[in-house]
């Protein structure tokens, strides 16, 4: 039975072909890096199988599982606990994840990750084509592959592939997406060969075609992807040109490869590529590009398009085959169920806030700002189960953790009211993101979710309402659970032994508009809010100057966001005083002194408190002898971002 979303997004769900095998739809579930959830020596742990069975049954037609290194040495090896395809030895949790796949209803595709630049991290070295030094200090030092080198890693590749097959894949991939070895080989930045595989883009691409012909001989009747940039974005380093980028997927097409995944940028490209500053829909020329290229070969893609109604109309309109979904499907997992119902609205979006990347990236297991229970999958505790005992529940605030917390328990069945002295919800969110130049729809899409999940779930909402100890006297007995999630507030008392300190303004009331900052600002702490605030106000014309304590500004942001911030604050060419503090405030300005004791003088019309963050934890105090079970959650317990708030929230709703 067709339903009403696959009617209206008709191009998205009609079937396809995969080589020989017929797909459902024209979804393919991108492989999304890998997760970390495995052993250091390459096994699959039961985290994963957790894992890959939700995803199984993501409703995608073609399903990608994560990267996994072919070769025993580890030079391949990116991440501290990526998987390997290097023996028989591992088969047998691949075998599982295939079978998962298989039963959903799915194609399976085994992707082949050998990192190359970014590889050998268990080694001290990595292996490249060309000794070209790390422009990132925490990538490994490099070794020049040699011509017999690449003949084995051409055979470890099609050994992997022969693996995949036998453990129930249907067809396999291998990757040159952010700078992995194919991408090493293929780009005149870290290719500097002058032999048969360096020179022009036709011995450049000489171990592409290679690892292609390898792998179709090793798996003659199985289709293979093959993810190639659309752009590197390395024009500082010598990268490829565009045009250099379409001349390698045309050798691919010429070597017989039965899909491309068009991909854009590397891990050292000095520009965003996947991240909330990039607007949704902004590389889909690079699609379009190579779908009218190569009109007969299978175009995936998906690079910053979360949407699938804009990918609906892309396949309509003949720019790609596929639409590729990674991150969007780990915010939300029934986003494509979502689709195909006709519930977008319900819909978790990615922000592209990039904490999968930020934990990955520093070793660590990735998780979800939006998406509290992925990695979580494999434990009862993080399932939203019914409860046992219904309770009455009230909520002290209708921000992301408030209302976290109030959907999670009352999709438990609890009767949750939600308590909120703003007239909507939102809490600090709502004031800071309409000063964000990433993308502020991103951040009030999170907003737009929970209203859409209140009114579903039956959640009273009570605005415009203060809760004090007097408030909670007058229900005393009505509730059996308080959760406080009242959030933080910048602590102007901290800064009330500097002289002028009256003049100080609050940065949220700026941020709500309350006040109107006059034509030079100073900002006071250039972590989260006094960034956003000053990035919003210099990008309106004003003149603005950072004041921060610390040695380096953001360093509260998410890390891999920090660089955007830094390259914002170099654009708009605001100012910035590190290891300094303010002195002494007037109407004409500000005396900061830095920490050599050196004391410089900024002229301001209006001087900004952007910190520190305190917790409003007075209600604590004023509820304890008031209610059965007390909780918090979020900022109010210790200020932090939007992720420990949704973790937090959505943890306390599944335990109450």
């Amino acid at each position: 039975m067709t339903r009403p979303g696959e009617q209206k997004l008709a191009h998205l769900f009609k079937p396809g072909m995969f080589g020989k095998f017929a797909t459902r739809n024209m979804v393919k579930y991108g492989a999304c890096c890998v997760s970390n959830y495995n052993t250091r020596d390459g096994f699959i742990t039961p985290r994963e199988l957790a894992r890959m069975r939700i995803i199984a049954n993501t409703g995608c037609g073609l399903i990608t599982n994560q990267g996994a290194y072919p070769d025993p040495l580890g030079e391949g090896k990116a991440y501290f606990r990526q998987i390997a395809l290097f023996d028989d030895k591992f088969m047998p949790q691949f075998e599982t994840i295939a079978r998962y796949i298989h039963d959903a209803g799915a194609i399976a595709i085994q992707q082949i990750l050998h990192a190359g630049r970014y590889g050998g991290i268990d080694l001290g070295y990595c292996l490249q084509p060309s000794v070209v030094p790390q422009t990132l200090p925490h990538f490994r030092p490099p070794r020049e592959i040699s011509r017999d080198q690449i003949r084995e890693t051409v055979r470890q590749h099609a050994d992997a592939a022969r693996r995949s097959v036998r453990a129930g894949f249907d067809g396999t991939e291998v990757t040159s997406f952010m700078g992995y070895l194919l991408a090493n080989f293929n780009s005149r930045f870290t290719n500097q060969r002058t032999d048969e595989y360096g020179g022009s883009v036709q011995n450049r691409g000489r171990f592409m075609r290679e690892l292609i012909d390898g792998i179709k001989q090793a798996t003659p009747d199985h289709p293979l992807v093959i993810r190639l940039n659309g752009a590197e974005l390395m024009d500082n380093w010598g990268g490829n040109t565009e045009d250099e980028c379409f001349e390698l997927m045309q050798q691919a097409v010429d070597c017989g490869v039965d899909m491309i995944s068009v991909t854009v940028g590397w891990q050292e490209a000095p520009e965003s590529s996947i991240g909330r500053d990039i607007a949704p829909g902004h590389w889909n020329y690079l699609a379009a590009k190579a779908k009218k290229f190569f009109p007969k070969t299978l175009i995936a893609f998906g690079n910053r398009l979360p949407d699938p109604v804009m990918a609906n109309e892309c396949i309509k309109n003949g720019e790609f085959d596929y639409w590729e979904v990674c991150r969007p499907l780990l915010a939300d997992p029934e986003l494509v169920h979502k689709a195909a119902e006709d519930r977008l609205d319900e819909t978790r979006r990615c922000i592209g806030s990039l904490n999968c990347l930020s934990r990955l990236f520093r070793d660590l297991p990735y998780t979800c700002t939006m998406n509290p229970a992925l990695g979580h999958e494999v434990e009862p505790e993080y399932a939203i189960t019914p409860a046992t005992v219904k309770k009455k529940v009230m909520v002290i605030g209708a921000g992301p953790a408030g209302m976290e917390c109030a959907i999670t328990a009352s999709k438990r069945g609890h009767e949750v009211t939600v308590f909120e002295r703003a007239d909507r919800i939102g809490g600090s969110l709502l004031a800071y993101a309409t000063h964000d130049l990433a993308r502020p729809d991103d951040l009030f899409s999170v907003l737009r979710h929970y209203e859409v999940m209140a009114k579903k779930y039956a959640i009273e909402m009570k605005f415009n309402t203060e809760a004090n100890a007097k408030f909670m006297r007058s229900m005393l007995h009505q509730y059996d659970v308080c959760v406080v999630a009242s959030g933080a507030r910048v602590d102007m008392a901290a800064h009330k032994h500097l002289e002028g300190a009256e003049l100080l303004v609050d940065a949220h009331d700026v941020a709500l508009g309350r006040f109107q900052p006059g034509k030079r600002v100073v900002v006071l702490g250039a972590g989260k809010i006094g960034l956003v605030l000053g990035e919003s106000m210099a990008k309106r014309g004003l003149q603005v100057t950072l004041v921060e304590e610390e040695k380096r500004i953001a360093g509260d942001v998410m890390p891999s966001f920090k660089w955007r911030h830094s390259a914002w604050v170099e654009e708009l060419d605001i100012r910035t005083l590190t290891s300094s503090r303010p002195k002494r405030i007037t109407a004409e300005g500000v005396t900061v002194v830095n920490a050599k004791g050196e004391e410089t003088f900024v002229a301001a019309d209006t001087v900004i408190a952007a910190g520190p963050r305190k917790s409003n934890q007075e209600l604590f105090r004023e509820f304890e002898w008031m209610i059965d079970e007390l909780h918090g959650c979020g900022d109010v317990l210790i200020p932090r971002g939007m992720d420990a708030a949704i973790h937090e929230g959505f943890r306390l709703g599944v335990r109450i």
